[in-house]
């Protein structure tokens, strides 16, 4: 399997930079400069997520497109799984300075598109050449860490990604809500790309002084060629996915020739982009693989749907609605950091299960304030366990990943795992979205121009959301078990 990654696992050492004694950090004179970089577009990134997250619902209502509210975030992850594929063979043929610009001009091009649109599919596709850029982006960051890093700097850097999402949990719902609510949710998305030139500009100089001295030295092995297998079964899979989704928007006969042709194109690319033995949870790293998509989309299918929620049902503001997921950020971290603590290794599977009883437990207390007698911070207590756990699963996932990886399959495990999780929130938000349309979530009228929240929408919709991915994730918690190797007899 071709890896996502390729080029970290195939890099040289990395040579001692001009001032670099070996034992400085990654904000050291050599290193400053590119960490500063990388980390901001993380940064950006992660703001531009949180902040989606709370515009969405007014968005949504003001295209009239509450019916197509979970499109919007499973047509960014459709197109993001695709360019993953792209994006590294693109990487290992000519290094990640093309991918990551190139992805992040296409990331504005799609804010700009979102944000100017007038009606909800122009809106969704743009999220959808979002995720394109996106896709593009985030696996060309992890090969620039790969090559432009030595291996002792590699954790921290890693560390910093993660820690970027910390900060704007807490303020992208607060930022966003006020833009939305004062100049207009169209600014949350055409701001960003501005924002963006800045760590360009800090990063783009060190990151090319990193690739001509790496040229100067040991070639770096490559692809011999580019595999356009793995991109059609990418393109096979994004289509499929595609399709399946546009069938689960339709109420008629006509739905089952999409749904059929999406399950054709869907069901063989999977087969052969995943390890063997995925999709039958073969005890080991084919479990842990199938656990990362399990657990991606429970959560984030759900916590799509979460402001949206407090708007129409508890008549929150755009700001305090968006807030509601700001405890699971910080709980996140906190799970992250704990699952790492001396003694967790050898408890690895009983983490990852106890993760995903806390996811399902957050999503279904989320739900809780669907009966008017529940305060609404009852939801934000809920998602900072479910913060915690994912915390817990995911991380433990990612190291049960390098465990049961030979050294020379590591790149190509790890882009099966962002695969997986791209599909599984692919798929369990289009199921949320036609759940949530299929029982009344598409009837926009009263939502899009209802100012007092309210019922505007009915209350079992979302309760179809919030009762299924907790079964999902109760089914991740039954199969944790499988995630390690058999002992040896």
């Amino acid at each position: 399997m071709t890896s996502t990654s390729q080029a970290e696992t195939a890099a040289p050492p990395h040579p001692l930079l001009p001032g670099d004694d070996g034992t400085g950090g990654v904000l050291s004179g050599p290193w400053r400069a590119l960490t500063l970089g990388i980390v901001s577009v993380v940064l950006l990134l992660a703001f531009e997520a949180t902040a989606v997250n709370t515009a969405m619902p007014t968005a949504a209502q003001q295209l009239d497109g509450i019916g197509l509210y979970a499109f919007a975030f499973s047509g960014y992850f459709t197109t993001t799984l695709l360019a993953m594929v792209v994006s590294g063979q693109w990487c290992d043929r000519r290094g990640p300075l093309a991918p990551l610009f190139s992805g992040i001009a296409v990331f504005a091009a799609g804010l700009v598109t979102a944000g100017t649109a007038v009606n909800m599919w122009m809106f969704v596709a743009g999220r959808a050449v979002q995720g394109l850029g996106g896709g593009l982006v985030i696996v060309a960051l992890y090969v620039v860490v790969g090559r432009a890093f030595p291996e002792r700097l590699r954790p921290s850097v890693f560390a910093a990604f993660s820690a970027a999402w910390v900060l704007p949990s807490i303020l992208g719902p607060v930022i966003s809500g006020a833009v939305t609510q004062h100049l207009g949710w169209r600014w949350v998305f055409i701001a960003v790309p501005v924002l963006v030139l800045l760590p360009l500009a800090v990063m783009g100089p060190a990151l090319r002084r990193s690739e001509l001295r790496r040229s100067e030295g040991p070639k770096p092995l490559r692809a011999d060629r580019y595999d356009w297998r793995r991109t059609r079964d990418a393109a096979m899979v994004a289509l499929g996915a595609a399709l399946l989704q546009y069938a689960g928007q339709r109420f008629d006969g006509w739905a089952l020739l999409p749904a059929a042709v999406g399950l054709a194109l869907l069901g063989p690319a999977v087969l052969r982009l995943l390890p063997h033995g995925t999709l039958r949870a073969v005890r080991g790293l084919p479990t842990v693989i199938l656990l990362r998509g399990i657990a991606a989309g429970a959560f984030f299918a759900s916590e799509l749907f979460i402001p949206l929620m407090m708007q129409t049902q508890r008549g929150l503001s755009v700001t305090m609605a968006g807030l509601t997921l700001a405890p699971g950020g910080l709980s996140w971290a906190f799970g992250s950091w704990l699952q790492g603590r001396p003694g967790a290794e050898r408890h690895r599977a009983a983490l990852i299960r106890v993760g995903f009883v806390a996811t399902a437990v957050a999503v279904g207390g989320a739900a809780l304030v669907l009966f008017p007698a529940v305060p609404v911070w009852v939801t934000a207590v809920f998602w900072a366990v479910g913060g915690a756990g994912m915390g817990l699963a995911i991380a433990s996932i990612s190291v049960l990943m390098m465990k049961l990886s030979k050294p020379e399959e590591t790149g190509g495990n790890s882009a099966a795992l962002q695969l997986s999780d791209a599909l599984g929130n692919v798929l369990l938000t289009g199921l949320a979205g036609v759940l949530f349309a299929a029982l009344g979530g598409g009837a926009v009228g009263a939502a899009a121009h209802g100012a007092d929240g309210g019922s505007a929408l009915p209350a079992g919709a979302f309760a179809a959301v919030f009762l299924t991915m907790p079964v999902v994730a109760l089914v991740g918690a039954a199969l944790s078990g499988r995630a390690t190797a058999k002992a040896a007899v």
